[in-house]
């Protein structure tokens, strides 16, 4: 359920049952009178699409931001890195932009500031502006905390070489029987730091028809199983999923674990032949997934007002356009109304030649699915770990 929302004007409003006054939720801070240095770190690749976006921030408000630093950090040490300066009483990074990971892992420390409904001057009519599926993850995810800003229906999507694997698995038990026949040529990346990992783990659940696919400790019963069934014909698991991209362009892997900006991106770069086929399992359901903005606690006033300004100006149409990118996530855009004609002409060449037309048919007749709420995905990665990831 969506978060109350009530605006309370002049400072106190009275409750009509009993006469009592509450409090006035607060409104975001004043713009400050001088610019602000502003450093957001990027934990999921979220810069590839939207960099663009908070540059032209920059140039359209000189009095507000001297100067944007964009830094990069795995997302397993996101957190450790922001829960460091806040005990030390810093606060340098001002911006965050994270995928479902590194958001679960920050609430899970109680890292992040809540965005929404306190804020919700800066972000008018927010959730009707939203793609239904991106809203869906907004309420559901961010849960007031991370704001969506890009949004994909992810996977999992099996990416295969058909001049090497002529006959794709159609199902989960072909997958399993064609590994063990094939040791080695099968890989995908450590769910904790990986978008097709992660989506292939929690979408395991509705492929097998276990009990229940939103409580990975309970519900998970034949997801386990096969993972660790599945992980005697693994080499290893990667800290990332380029690594998966790069061995399976090599040669060296034959079926890899993908989603659609996983399969349209490194195409586009060269990393993956263009000759490479997707293919879903039977029993597929779309696990959704999504980049948010999460703001640390902590920052001061003045750069907490830009940061929220530089957050409603990346959720605007022309800058949303820009997240089709070279279809890294795609499509991408988190808001209604940004065709890929919006998009910049290098997106839009690279979408029509390295896009699938399947895709369009692939989101409109499955069924596209919340992923685990935070707490329960940090659950799921420390159990792949200990069941799965630790055999290797």
């Amino acid at each position: 359920m969506p978060l109350p929302r009530r605006r309370v004007i002049g400072g106190l409003a009275a409750v009509a049952a009993g006469g009592l006054a509450l409090p006035a939720r607060a409104a975001s801070p004043p713009l400050p009178q001088s610019p602000a240095a502003i450093t957001i770190m990027d934990v999921g690749g979220a810069l590839a699409l939207m960099q663009k976006a908070f540059e032209d921030y920059r140039a359209a408000n000189p009095r507000l931001v001297s100067r944007v630093t964009f830094v990069k950090a795995p997302a397993p040490e996101l957190a450790g890195k922001i829960k460091a300066q806040q005990d030390a009483g810093r606060a340098d990074i001002d911006l965050v932009l994270t995928g479902s990971d590194g958001l679960a892992a920050g609430l899970s420390l109680d890292l992040w500031r809540r965005i929404l409904p306190d804020f919700d001057d800066k972000f008018p009519k927010i959730e009707e502006n939203y793609e239904p599926a991106a809203l869906n993850l907004h309420r559901a995810q961010g849960a007031g905390f991370g704001v969506v800003m890009n949004y994909y229906p992810s996977g999992p999507l099996l990416e295969y070489m058909p001049d090497r694997v002529p006959q794709v698995p159609q199902t989960a038990e072909d997958l399993l029987a064609w590994a063990r026949s094939h040791p080695g040529r099968f890989m995908y990346a450590r769910p904790s730091n990986s978008g097709p990992g992660r989506t292939f783990m929690m979408g395991l659940p509705y492929i097998l028809g276990d009990k229940d696919p939103m409580d990975p400790v309970n519900g998970w019963d034949k997801t386990w199983s096969y993972l660790q069934e599945l992980g005697k014909f693994i080499d290893s698991y990667p800290a990332g999923t380029g690594v998966t991209m790069k061995e399976f362009g090599e040669g060296s892997r034959d079926i890899i674990i993908t989603t659609t900006g996983w399969d349209i991106n490194p195409r586009a770069l060269g990393i993956v032949p263009k000759e490479a086929k997707v293919a879903t399992i039977k029993g597929f359901h779309w696990v959704s997934d999504a980049f948010f903005m999460c703001v640390p606690k902590g920052i001061p006033d003045p750069r907490m007002a830009v940061v929220l300004d530089m957050m409603a100006f990346a959720l605007k149409p022309e800058m949303q356009a820009y997240s089709y990118d070279e279809g890294y996530l795609y499509p991408g855009p988190a808001v209604r109304g940004v065709p890929v004609s919006m998009a910049p002409k290098r997106s839009q060449e690279v979408i029509a030649e390295f896009g699938r037309p399947e895709y369009a048919e692939l989101i409109a007749n499955n069924p596209i699915e919340l992923p685990l709420k935070p707490d329960q995905m940090v659950l799921a990665f420390r159990r792949w770990d200990q069941l799965v990831g630790a055999r290797r």
